[in-house]
């Protein structure tokens, strides 16, 4: 048997120093057999879902078995379910830089999208009704653009896309709002969302931002920026399970302000009180619509447990790390020339992932997985991994980038 290579010892000290590798076990993760030997698998594919917390199985039979089995309707009041999107929503707060009652969870990212756009384009003519432009991230995921291209319709704007590098040059007194990714869902690039919301605001116009692939993964700083409106989904480095609940953001300066196109009986001031005419309620419970999916938003806060106790900060510096690790072990791997790096080297530039163009990643992707390394393919020639700091550490990321060069070798 060879001597472990100098890259393998390394990851090994990291891993010892990870001030954060005890939350591991909070996790659910499985094994594979690799050379007669059973090692963990490598999960880097939290960027699309994130792993199973321990936590939520126990929590999920309680609220099945006696919060809706014995309680029923009683725990509308007795166990909280009226107030989850609320209370869940203060509970994300800290992890995006937002202070309580800013926050409302439920629906999805795309209804989310609409919301926020909607109600950005009829904030933006409150003070100037001749704005009918919104500006949308021209490398956005698709179904951004899609709702992007239904508000302005039925807001009667223009959508212009614009990449995000672009965005401030391409402002005027048109613009009515601006929907921009954070993070870049296919190259992982990381948008500087400080100087374009400034931008942004500059022209006069509201920004939205989706934070997917950021939320969990770095610091967003919403507060502090001036974000006006920004949504989110809780099962990529939230760990909320496939489909839990998205969010909503909205300034808390705003929430008076804020008129969804999705008025809904629980956003009324008075829920219950069945009347024909609509009045908003106060704060961010204006982004609610209808009754909440209890069983999803329940799981979902059984999984942001794994955050107590942890600094956003040190899961940035065990991000960036992580990904470093992973580009220098690729390169002393993977031979020369079969694959290259779309995501940017400078941290400032990066989110929590790494996507290697290579020229048959389909099949590339699909070895990798039946070798015990899960990332995921985007057409057409794409391997994304996602790098999750609270289950990934750094003999994952050596054993990714080793079986990675057996595999295109």
């Amino acid at each position: 048997m060879s001597e472990p290579s100098e890259l393998a010892v390394r990851a090994e000290k990291l891993d010892a120093a990870d001030e954060l590798a005890a939350k591991r076990s909070e996790f659910v993760l499985d094994t594979v057999s690799d050379h007669a030997a059973d090692v963990p698998v490598v999960y880097l594919d939290g960027n699309s879902l994130g792993a199973l917390p321990a936590a939520v199985p126990a929590r999920m039979e309680d609220v099945v078995r006696r919060q809706w089995g014995s309680l029923r309707i009683r725990s509308w009041d007795e166990s909280g379910w009226w107030t989850a999107p609320e209370r869940i929503g203060d509970r994300i707060a800290p992890l995006v830089g937002a202070a309580a009652g800013q926050i409302v969870v439920g629906d999805s990212t795309s209804v989310n999208v609409f919301k926020a756009l909607v109600a950005a384009v009829r904030m933006a003519r409150e003070t100037d009704a001749g704005r009918d432009e919104i500006v949308v991230d021209a490398t956005t995921f698709p179904t951004d653009g899609y709702i992007a291209g239904s508000a302005a319709r039925m807001t009667g704007c223009t959508l212009r896309p614009v990449a995000p590098a672009e965005v401030p040059g391409a402002l005027s007194g048109r613009t009515a709002a601006v929907l921009l990714n954070h993070v870049d869902y296919r190259t992982g690039r990381l948008h500087d969302l400080p100087a374009l919301t400034a931008a942004v605001h500059t022209a006069g116009a509201v920004a939205v931002w989706d934070l997917c692939h950021s939320a969990g993964a770095l610091p967003v700083g919403l507060d502090e920026h001036g974000v006006d409106l920004a949504v989110g989904c809780t099962y990529k480095y939230l760990n909320g399970g496939p489909g839990s609940p998205a969010y909503l953001y909205v300034r808390r300066e705003l929430q008076d302000r804020f008129d969804s196109p999705l008025p809904g009986w629980n956003s009324h001031a008075e829920p219950f009180g069945m009347r024909s005419d609509y009045e908003a309620a106060p704060g961010a419970v204006r982004g609610r619509v209808g009754t909440p999916d209890i069983l999803s938003m329940l799981a979902l806060e059984a999984a942001l447990e794994v955050w107590d106790g942890v600094s956003i900060d040190a899961v940035r510096a065990k991000s960036l790390a992580l990904t470093d690790f992973f580009l220098e072990c690729v390169t002393a791997y993977v031979p020369p020339g079969r694959v290259e790096s779309l995501t940017p080297a400078a941290h400032g530039e990066r989110g929590s992932q790494i996507s290697l163009r290579c020229a048959d990643a389909g099949d590339v992707m699909k070895r990798l997985i039946a070798a015990g390394v899960v990332g995921d393919f985007r057409p057409p020639d794409v391997l994304r991994f996602g790098f999750t700091p609270l289950y990934v550490g750094f003999r994952d990321v050596e054993r990714a980038a080793r079986v990675l060069a057996e595999v295109v070798a």
